[in-house]
């Protein structure tokens, strides 16, 4: 496989205290993500996820291990806008990100600091919009959007400066059902037609089932690294730090502690509706499903 766009080596983070000993957020994480993956990033509130995060475009550097970008190490203040121009951040609040009062020139407003031409810049954003659904949105204002659409006009604006990797942190925690299937349609289309290297960074049990690889965070450790199917079916061990499961698998494994021999790797309500009908019909087995 080819090299890792983001690896991190033995990584620990504290942050600064002013009385006493600082706390570990991140404590002797190691991971390689290479081009062209889409990993969620899952654990609850304080487990280190968004701390990680921050650490894949230099926005926080290690107390300790270390962190490359595109094998640059984030340390190296020399290369900070490389790293920059090869990871874009995305953040959980829209409108901290929104600059402008007219879309396109929001947009723009990324490349224009990186000093791209003028004819490019028009291209990019042109391209930026298009692919996240929003080039009739061009000349609107960004504040009567709904929040769906202004996250959408956020990844346009990362998108404008041709990132490799797109880092994703809580996109969706502010906004409704609507708003969080947007987003979520756009990264996994992104990463399929683009072949734009996603982290997602959630909470969300559903959307980290819709990713490639999961990675399970939990008091500033690494806990589980395989594809969600494999991940999800550890479902006590995940109760343990916290987490639940999506909804099909807590069903399939409901049923599995009444004694029906169900597989626990149907993540979504079409997968699940299957393993039950098979079940239904009388002919389920673990070799047949």
């Amino acid at each position: 496989m080819s090299q890792s766009i983001i690896q991190t080596e033995k990584l620990i983070f504290r942050y600064s205290a002013e009385e006493g000993a600082a706390p570990t957020v991140l404590d002797g994480v190691s991971l390689s993500i290479h081009p062209g993956q889409f990993v969620a990033v899952l654990g609850h509130n304080g487990s280190g996820k968004s701390t990680l995060a921050k650490h894949f475009n230099a926005i926080l550097l290690p107390s300790g291990g270390k962190v490359y970008v595109d094998g640059i190490d984030t340390c190296d203040e020399d290369r900070l806008l490389d790293i920059r121009r090869q990871v874009g951040m995305v953040f959980q609040n829209p409108d901290n990100q929104i600059v402008a009062s007219v879309v396109e020139e929001d947009v723009a407003f990324g490349p224009e600091n990186l000093g791209v031409p003028s004819q490019e810049i028009r291209e990019r954003v042109d391209a930026a919009l298009a692919a996240v659904g929003m080039t009739e949105y061009a000349r609107h204002a960004p504040h009567l959007l709904s929040g769906g659409q202004k996250q959408r006009v956020a990844i346009a604006g990362v998108l404008a400066m041709r990132p490799r990797c797109i880092v994703l942190d809580e996109p969706t925690a502010m906004l409704d059902p609507v708003g969080r299937k947007e987003v979520l349609d756009t990264v996994k289309r992104l990463n399929r037609e683009q072949g734009i290297t996603v982290v997602l960074i959630t909470h969300h049990m559903d959307e980290a089932a819709q990713a490639d690889r999961l990675v399970v965070m939990h008091d500033g450790h690494i806990v589980a690294d395989d594809k969600p199917a494999l991940v999800f079916q550890n479902v006590d061990g995940l109760r343990t730090l916290g987490l639940e499961v999506p909804e099909p698998v807590a069903l399939l494994y409901e049923l599995r502690q009444n004694g029906v021999d169900v597989p626990l790797t149907a993540l979504t309500v079409d997968e699940c509706a299957g393993v039950l009908k098979k079940l239904l019909r009388g002919v389920i087995s673990q070799e047949q499903i």
